[in-house]
């Protein structure tokens, strides 16, 4: 018999899923209506959602909207006032400066009234739209209706009060409060961020390594450190599959040299490395045996050690079985990359290139980062 789907979650492919679901949740909100992402753009797109913002707050609902100085660094400063005409509320995450310009928020969330939820990698850009294959950029998504939603606006609070990165005394000394898994009936919402503890996803993750028999991962950025590397061969090594979905194309050939630095290890440990080829990968799907993983967290030094980042991990079987089905469709695209014919290809300037890849963002970025974090008010 199929799997069952729970009609609280759905899943969104792509912008031509994505964006058209966002929308119809703030159109449908009559109380409040909390919107984070990387990146907004100043384009027909983010025009429409920002139109959208209004119409909501014209209702009578309370409208915020979250976004992250880096990656919307090229909106411009009165994007938002028709939104603040209207009595809305728009913050910029951590505002351009030397002092702490590394540390960003990468969570990407829409909450309307606290019921009605979407997470996932898309970021309000008009690269994104499309299928996925024939245009725009390949991401997931999902659409959370219940009592996640809840638990997602209270996190939303916390960031939007970060906003302006004001730090108590001490408080780099102390575990950091972004830091935390809310564990629901059937879900584990998983929330990081820089300073001291432990990624809650990372660590999650790695427990559910531990005794996997079958790994399926579909994400943009990957460059995970040693121990997730060493748990993953160790899947394969003792019989298990593991399959890796990475970059074809990237936005950032930086990091898709440093993600191929790893490639001729993890062929030799018999992971499977296949390569998207239509369009950017940008998705952030991670299944683990009968357990899924989405949010904005990438598998890289920079999600799980630097950024802030929301993940969910989910143990419905119809959830798992969709997310299976998503990536089956992502392998008819791809290239599988053989350990052979990456012998075969690899010459000595792309050796050294991948290597300074890897040294700048595996090295040089997290040390940056951690001493900004240092340097944070004690």
């Amino acid at each position: 018999m199929p799997t069952e789907l729970n009609p609280a979650f759905q899943w969104l492919r792509a912008g031509d899923e994505i964006f058209p679901a966002m929308l119809a949740a703030i159109d449908a909100a009559r109380q409040s209506v909390c919107l984070e992402v990387y990146t907004f753009e100043d384009s027909l797109l983010g025009r429409q959602f920002r139109e959208a913002l209004i119409r909501a707050r014209g209702r009578g609902a309370r409208v915020r909207v979250l976004v992250d100085a880096i990656g919307s660094v090229l909106l411009p400063n009165p994007f938002w006032d028709p939104l603040l005409q209207a009595g809305g509320e728009a913050r910029v995450f951590n505002a351009l400066g030397l002092r702490h310009v590394a540390i960003r928020s990468h969570r990407k969330l829409l909450v309307s009234d606290e019921r009605l939820a979407v997470i996932g990698g898309f970021n309000i850009a008009s690269a994104y739209e499309g299928d996925g294959v024939r245009r725009g950029w390949c991401d997931v998504a999902m659409r959370i209706d219940g009592p996640p939603a809840k638990e997602l606006a209270v996190s939303f609070e916390d960031m939007f009060a970060r906003a302006e990165f004001r730090h108590k005394r001490f408080m780099r000394w102390r575990k950091s409060g972004a830091k935390k898994a809310v564990t629901l009936p059937a879900e584990q919402i998983l929330l990081s961020g820089p300073g001291r503890g432990r990624n809650p996803f990372k660590k999650a993750l790695q427990q559910d390594l531990a005794q996997a028999k079958d790994i399926r991962i579909a994400i943009a950025y990957f460059l995970p450190m040693w121990r997730l590397r060493r748990a993953l061969m160790r899947v394969a090594r003792r019989g298990g599959r593991v399959q890796l979905i990475l970059a074809g194309k990237s936005d950032v050939p930086l990091a898709q040299l440093a993600a191929q630095s790893l490639y001729r290890r993890l062929l030799r440990s018999g992971v499977e490395i296949y390569e998207y080829q239509p369009q950017i990968l940008h998705a952030k799907l991670v299944i683990v045996d009968d357990i899924v993983y989405a949010g904005s967290s990438n598998l890289d030094v920079r999600s799980l050690q630097l950024n802030y980042e929301l993940m969910i991990r989910f143990t419905d079987a119809g959830l798992v079985a969709g997310a299976r089905e998503i990536f089956e469709d992502l392998l008819k695209n791809c290239r599988r990359i053989t350990a052979e014919d990456w012998n075969r290809s690899r010459s000595f300037w792309q050796r050294l290139k991948r290597r300074w890849a890897y040294f700048l963002l595996n090295r040089v970025d997290r040390h940056i980062t951690r001493w900004q974090w240092r340097a944070l008010p004690k």
